[in-house]
């Protein structure tokens, strides 16, 4: 069964066998006899389905905001043909014999599977069939005692890659388990989190490692970065690269529920921002075997949870001495500008502007050995220019800038792997892992 689970559905046979089908079920409903009467019908029904599907996709996108991006082209070709093919199908159903109405009926399934795998490969949303299905489980995390004498917290990683021996049982791959984070000082209702260990921290006599807090996207959950940001395999394949050093990885949830967005403020939503700055750290601290110098401490997210760690990792850098924001926002924003300020600042404009990334940097400069690490697709129309003027305010507040440009992708987990591809050697050498 869990062969089925993880079949790929971005790459693979898969999506080519799909769209072979499809061809087919075109070929096969387009030679009803007779063709001069009928296939005008038909095509008729497949062109009212293509406008159908980019009118849908437009006002998915573009009038009613649903997932706060502008859809690819890509995407809404994907969404034309989808419905397109369905029309197809419908228009040949009217006066056809039993059989061609089960083709027909079958082929509206299979058209519109069509679609949404095409959609998929374009945003690498959901990379498995069970993760489409939401099939699979993370475990509970068994944490670690160490082992060894208790190593001074504070100590650097500045000579770790040098003077690191990985023990003869050092494990392949890293673990990773779901974790209870209580919301002590903020009272937050927070789903479990996620966390990473590497391999390194796995063993005896395990090192203090840094600590990346990453939050996901909204709608989301923190075992979407998983899925369909592939970070537990991206770090494996580092660690192997460096004999088993990587950070340990802790994903809180910044959200209460896939559909919410409290924007990682204290607010009448929800305080996230003591739980994820004051509530996570010290369970963090607490648990596991981490360092706690601000330089060896990153915050990083997409899209939602890229705009938060800009926001926090502005505003608490002495928590925080790196800053990971992947496709993230001008400002935090809950539907339009006016209902956010109206749920989250009570009505008040000037709460509203002094909570912006850009208003947080201008108030903490200058930022001193602060690390920026700003990235988003080179397709992203929207999230583009936000990451362009964040990055620079950044750089003119004293941050140490990289501007990551991922190519060929827009707003979608592709550019997520590759950010994170391209910013993990970035924060390996600040962390002294390579």
């Amino acid at each position: 069964m869990n062969a089925l689970w993880n079949l790929r559905l971005e790459t693979g046979p898969l999506p080519i066998v799909v769209y072979c089908l499809s061809i087919a079920a075109f070929i096969a409903l387009a030679t009803k006899r007779p063709l001069r009467r009928w296939l005008p019908v038909q095509l008729a029904g497949g062109a009212v389905g293509v406008g159908v599907g980019y009118l849908l996709a437009w006002l998915i996108s573009d009038v009613w905001n649903t997932f706060g991006l502008s859809l690819t082209p890509l995407t809404r070709l994907w969404f034309g043909l989808g419905i397109g093919g369905i029309g197809f199908a419908l228009a040949g159903i009217w006066r056809s014999r039993p059989w061609r109405v089960a083709l027909a009926a079958s082929s509206v399934f299979l058209f519109a599977l069509m679609g949404g795998v095409g959609v998929n490969v374009d945003v690498a949303e959901f990379p498995t069939l069970g993760s489409a299905l939401g099939v699979g489980h993370v475990s509970p995390l068994a944490i670690p005692t160490p082992s060894q004498a208790p190593t001074p917290a504070l100590q650097s990683t500045a000579t770790l890659a040098q003077t690191w021996r990985p023990p003869a049982d050092l494990p392949a791959a890293g673990t990773v388990g779901t974790v209870t984070i209580p919301a002590t000082a903020s009272h937050f209702a927070a789903r479990s989190a996620i966390v990473y260990l590497p391999p390194a921290a796995l063993v005896k006599n395990a090192p203090r490692l840094p600590v990346l807090e990453m939050l996901s996207g909204q709608p989301g959950a923190p075992a979407t970065l998983l899925t369909s940001g592939n970070l537990a395999n991206i770090l494996n394949a580092y660690a192997r690269d460096h004999r088993g050093l990587a950070p340990i990885v802790v994903i809180p949830d910044q959200l209460g529920a896939p559909q919410q967005n409290p924007m990682c403020l204290d607010s009448p939503l929800g305080n996230v921002e003591t739980y994820l700055t004051v509530d996570v750290p010290n369970w963090v601290n607490a648990h596991l075997h981490v360092l706690q110098d601000r330089k060896d401490w990153a915050i990083g997210g997409f899209s939602e949870g890229g705009t938060c760690s800009i926001q926090l990792g502005a505003k608490f850098r002495g928590i925080y001495g790196s800053i990971f924001d992947v496709s993230g926002q001008l400002a935090p924003v809950r539907g339009t500008v006016t209902s956010t300020i109206a749920s989250a600042f009570g009505g008040s404009t000037s709460a509203y502007q002094s909570a912006t990334p850009l208003a947080l940097m201008a108030a903490g400069t200058p930022y001193v050995d602060t690390l920026g690490i700003f990235a988003v697709g080179q397709n992203d129309t929207r999230y583009g220019l936000a990451a362009a003027t964040v990055s620079q305010a950044a750089r003119a507040a004293g941050m140490t800038v990289h501007l990551i440009r991922s190519p060929g992708t827009a707003h979608d987990w592709h550019t997520v792997q590759y950010a994170l591809h391209e910013s993990l050697p970035l924060l390996y050498s600040r962390w002294g892992l390579s």
